[in-house]
């Protein structure tokens, strides 16, 4: 089993940025990619980014390469995402999630992640 744990969201003007944080525990050595994702209310889940755990590579989610940068620390087990030039669109609540599954190409999507965070929320005030 594998816990994922976000943090780092709150309450930022527009313009700012903020790095929110994700903490691999248990039997991360089945972990293949973790990603991140954001669900605002009323509408669907978006993907954001995912990196892969075996060589770090990445892949974003449309529009969000550029302002959003993915990480990882593979010392902590740790993933990170810095967003740059939030905007009120962005309040959203992100969440991370981890993938045993090994085909990248499946990366980009929600239903092939295994283990999922509680979510920590970013608010983005004009």
């Amino acid at each position: 089993q594998v816990q994922v744990v976000e943090s780092g969201g709150g309450l930022v003007q527009a313009g700012a940025s903020l790095t929110l944080s994700c903490a691999a525990s248990g039997r991360t050595v089945n972990i293949r990619a973790v990603g991140w994702f954001r669900q605002a209310p009323g509408k669907e889940r978006e993907f954001l980014a995912t990196i892969r755990w075996n060589d770090s590579s990445t892949t974003y989610g449309d529009a969000k390469k550029g302002r959003f940068t993915i990480s990882r620390d593979s010392a902590k087990n740790t993933v990170y995402l810095k967003m740059d030039t939030l905007t009120p669109e962005d309040t959203a609540v992100y969440y991370c999630a981890a993938s045993r599954i090994v085909s990248s190409r499946m990366h980009i999507y929600g239903r092939y992640y295994d283990y999922w965070g509680q979510g920590t929320q970013v608010t983005v005030s004009s």
